[in-house]
């Protein structure tokens, strides 16, 4: 398959979608991060507007068997997912649309196939609910409405650091405010909320520790108005450079640029939101199993929004325990990484995010490879990370490993994921450490 630049293939692949569904149902599977949730609901929008006949249904992770159970009648429309099975998609007769950012390990030669990647392209990177935007602009005339859920899904994949010239234009579509501040959100609510379950940046003796919460407010000499604190986008200069010097010194590893950065300012339910709330409330919904409250949260249908705040709530006591249970329980490590073997004590679903807040919490030295594991039925769910800058393709070396003993991988270069069954798991840690092992010897050379 030809490499294409990313605007002009997304422009193709729309006239094509448009072309080949005209009689035929849609069949649409989307992943159920913010990502995955946020660029269902757009495409989902889209379709009625276009008065198109379809189905949906969201998947936690994409397995063979999955993929193999999908209705051969219908057109599929896969977002956010479907890179590691192109293989599988290739051999199929029916019209297949993948919009995915998700690392292409093979591309398969397919009239039938259709995929908008910006691995494919010379372009920048995306997240795949800002794929699912563009796609959409070329659909329908009056879609600026959703630009605001592609940044929601930007910012639940930690890509709004990485902002170019489409990320850019989105952002103008959307008429996103943003304001220079602490990265911990959420920004407009009182800021010991945000401090006590801020867990990126996870800050030592603060995160889920309200005592620790009022201490470092103490020494930033922030005091409450009327029994009330101040939310952080409130904060002048001086009162935010000493809460920062106080977040330092509990981490000296942490630096300006890494819990300094800009805040996203969302219209939401006709209020204005700290973007990362939303998105993070997104993520919480579907983690917890409450997919549809996602879904209607995103479509700012009244009811779903008190309950979106209480599975919120739920979903950061449960981000706290898990921490706590991680700091306390025997580890597998070595020199540049370690392996958390959680098994049934956290949920499969939050056990990637365990990984990425670990990653970002300055606890383990820059370069670390952190892999994290939790059951789910008869297999195990996987995640890795690196803290820093990252030297070790980690979607490589985990497929590498699962390769060997069976299973499912994917991901991105800095975050990858991956599925076992339970009773390779022991082979699996041993596998893992050993080719960890050997990397941290060549990378020492």
């Amino acid at each position: 398959m030809a490499n294409f630049y990313l605007e002009e293939n997304i422009e193709k692949i729309s006239k094509e979608f448009l072309e080949k569904t005209k009689d035929q149902e849609v069949f649409v599977i989307s992943h159920f991060d913010t990502d995955g949730i946020t660029s269902a609901v757009i495409m989902i929008k889209t379709l009625k507007q276009l008065d198109k006949k379809f189905s949906l249904k969201i998947f936690p992770r994409l397995e063979k068997e999955d993929v193999l159970n999908f209705p051969r009648d219908k057109a599929l429309l896969i977002l956010d997912l479907g890179s590691s099975f192109l293989e599988e998609f290739a051999k199929r007769e029916q019209e297949i649309f993948i919009i995915d950012h998700h690392e292409i390990s093979k591309i398969e030669e397919s009239k039938n196939l259709h995929i908008i990647n910006p691995h494919l392209s010379l372009d920048e990177e995306l997240s795949s609910s800002s794929l699912t935007y563009l796609f959409c602009k070329n659909l329908i005339k009056d879609s600026k409405e959703f630009a605001k859920l592609a940044i929601l899904g930007m910012i639940g994949d930690s890509m709004e650091k990485r902002i170019d010239k489409l990320n850019h234009s989105i952002l103008n579509d959307g008429e996103i405010k943003r304001k220079r501040g602490i990265l911990i959100y959420p920004s407009t609510r009182p800021i010991n909320i945000a401090l006590e379950y801020s867990s990126n940046p996870f800050i030592p003796g603060v995160t889920g520790n309200s005592e620790g919460v009022k201490e470092l407010l103490r020494e930033s000499k922030i005091s409450p108005i009327n029994g009330k604190y101040k939310g952080l986008i409130d904060l002048n200069d001086e009162e935010m450079s000493r809460l920062v010097t106080s977040i330092m010194l509990r981490n000296p590893r942490f630096k300006n640029k890494e819990i300094l950065g800009d805040i996203f300012l969302i219209k939401f339910y006709n209020k204005l939101e700290d973007a990362r709330e939303i998105s993070a409330m997104i993520n919480a919904c579907s983690r917890l199993g409450e997919v549809d409250t996602a879904i209607q949260f995103c479509m700012e249908i009244p009811n779903a929004k008190k309950k979106a705040e209480l599975i919120h709530a739920k979903y950061r006591q449960h981000i706290v325990s898990a921490l706590n249970y991680i700091s306390e329980t025997e580890k597998v490590q070595g020199e540049g990484f370690v392996i958390i073997n959680a098994k049934e004590k956290i949920k499969d679903t939050i056990i990637g995010t365990i990984a990425s807040i670990l990653s970002n919490s300055e606890i383990y030295e820059e370069g670390t490879i952190i892999t994290t594991m939790a059951y789910y039925e008869d297999k195990i769910k996987i995640s890795s990370r690196c803290t820093g800058k990252n030297k070790k393709n980690l979607r490589i070396l985990l497929s590498e490993v699962i390769k060997k003993i069976g299973g499912e991988s994917g991901g991105h270069e800095s975050a990858a994921g991956g599925t076992i069954k339970k009773e390779n798991e022991k082979e699996f840690i041993g596998l893992l450490k050993e080719n960890l092992e050997i990397e941290t010897i060549k990378l020492n050379k």
